[in-house]
């Protein structure tokens, strides 16, 4: 026991003697970093102005970011500099932010894409009109280290804008689909306050008087880039010049839209098919006609010419010119009214607005006669709602969705060919401010998977009836089916898409 002792203070007395021996060259030196974040900047305002000091700032001195604003559009207030930068935060953590230095003439010597470092110490951190900012940078605390950097630009809707403004303030932003609300009349400018609804809630796009672009007619839908401003009567997203505004086609609400569809019946599949819509106004058919149209690709391995219209095996095309529908009610097309095939339900008591043999008898002016009108496996097939009773090659629906495999639908051309899409929760007609308008064209490849065998696909998602915008994009989900499963499984389960307006 006394060696173990002995061995013990020996160590501990070598260790010891080492370390007394250690010189300053064998320490690692620590510098404090320069410059801070605008995450970590922002955190600092409690509420009043606080001059910025070596001490709170913990020994930084600078902020270095990439600047925003642009003065030359005369719709950025004046003075003000907005320079947005992030840092790595951790956990996932977006950390990107903006803050504003008021800077008087010299704001209007930067342009977006510069990268610039900015003297902050000595200045104040103050609230002005709404918006935090920077107060007391010299234009000698200011250096322009690059220009054309490229810029963080988010994409945010207005419910996230609404729920979070600080969090986006003085950073660069799109709000995309915003319907303007009230629509504007022939005439009408961007000049001042304009409400938009994007389908998540409403937002301020503002516009000063004095700006180039205020006495521009405005455009009832559009994406809008700009930056955040907190201003005493809430938050705004200020475009900075003109172009920040892109008019987009503007999406005409649907009075169908697809909520669901039954492709692999019990036996024959032969007459018992059907698509589920649900209204999102009344319709009288009769004064208001639509056309409803399904694809088949099985086997196919072209695109076709004329698209919907292609008629042949392709696609098949009921038209619904008699009956009525109430808002919100569910309605059905497809064959002989049961819920899953030959011997299961009668579930004539919905609403159907439209039901052929479609085993022996052709399309509305065409379709050639199928045992299958709804592919359950294969390539990819699809749905679309058409206003009218005309679907020509150039007509674009009102609602669509795809479903299933893949399938040499598209092709690029020219000309393009294939099936037409329109603006819905899964496609976009302008994709980087260029048109896309086809399935399979640029990002417009979403479709739903083959539901699992018998099983009833319900559509769940929140739809706007007044703008056509969907807050909520469609999902899938299984139902089973039994022959005994009453209508009601169809309509009642939870997770059906919704409407609101």
């Amino acid at each position: 026991m006394k060696k173990i002792i002995f061995y013990i203070v020996a160590i501990v007395v070598i260790c010891g003697t080492w370390m007394g021996c250690k010189r300053d060259s064998d320490y690692i030196g620590i510098t404090v970093s320069p410059y801070i974040s605008n995450f970590d900047l922002r955190k600092l305002f409690k509420g009043s102005d606080l001059l910025l000091s070596d001490e709170n700032l913990g020994g930084a001195n600078f902020i270095k970011g990439i600047v925003v604003s642009n003065q030359a559009g005369g719709n950025i207030p004046t003075g003000l500099l907005l320079v947005q930068n992030s840092r790595i935060a951790g956990n996932g953590i977006d950390s990107l932010r903006g803050i504003a230095f008021n800077v008087g003439t010299e704001a209007a010597k930067y342009i977006p894409g510069d990268s610039v470092h900015v003297r902050i110490t000595g200045s104040t951190l103050k609230r002005v009109n709404g918006t935090l900012q920077i107060e007391g940078v010299t234009a000698a605390g200011i250096e322009k280290k690059a220009a054309g950097r490229s810029i963080i630009l988010r994409a945010v809707n207005t419910g996230m804008l609404t729920s979070r403004p600080g969090f986006y303030e003085s950073t660069l932003i799109t709000i995309s689909k915003g319907k303007m609300s009230p629509e504007p009349l022939s005439g009408d400018t961007y000049s001042g306050n304009k409400t938009i609804n994007d389908g998540f809630g409403t937002g301020i796009i503002h516009t000063e008087v004095s700006s180039s672009f205020a006495k521009q007619e405005a455009t009832p839908f559009a994406d809008y880039t700009g930056v955040v401003f907190q201003t005493a009567t809430g938050v705004q997203l200020w475009p900075r010049t003109a172009t920040d505004i892109f008019a987009l086609p503007e999406i005409k609400p649907s009075a169908l839209i697809i909520t669901g569809y039954l492709t692999d019946p019990t036996g024959s599949d032969a007459n018992n098919e059907y698509i589920q819509f649900k209204a999102t106004r009344d319709i009288d058919f009769a004064a208001t006609p639509f056309s409803i149209v399904t694809s088949n690709n099985a086997g196919i391995l072209v695109a076709p010419a004329t698209g919907w219209a292609m008629g042949g095996v392709r696609t098949y095309k009921f038209t619904i010119k008699t009956g009525t529908v109430k808002k919100g009610q569910f309605c059905y097309v497809g064959g002989n009214k049961v819920i899953w095939g030959s011997g299961s339900t009668d579930i004539s008591s919905g609403v159907w607005i439209a039901s052929k043999q479609y085993s022996t008898l052709d399309g509305d002016d065409f379709g050639t006669a199928t045992a299958n009108l709804l592919a359950n496996s294969g390539n990819v097939a699809g749905v679309a709602v058409f206003e009218g009773l005309t679907v020509t090659g150039n007509s674009i629906p009102l609602d669509v969705i795809m479903y299933g495999g893949n399938g040499a639908i598209y092709a690029a051309g020219p000309p393009e060919a294939g099936y037409r899409i329109t603006n819905t929760d899964k496609y976009s007609t302008i994709q980087n401010r260029k048109t896309v308008a086809f399935y399979g064209a640029g990002t417009n490849t979403n479709k739903f998977g083959f539901p699992t065998t018998s099983n009833f696909t319900m559509l769940g998602g929140v739809y706007n009836a007044s703008t056509g915008i969907w807050s909520t994009g469609r999902t899938a989900t299984n139902i089973e089916l039994t022959t005994t499963s009453p209508l009601s499984i169809i309509e009642q389960t939870t997770g059906f898409t919704t409407i609101t307006n």
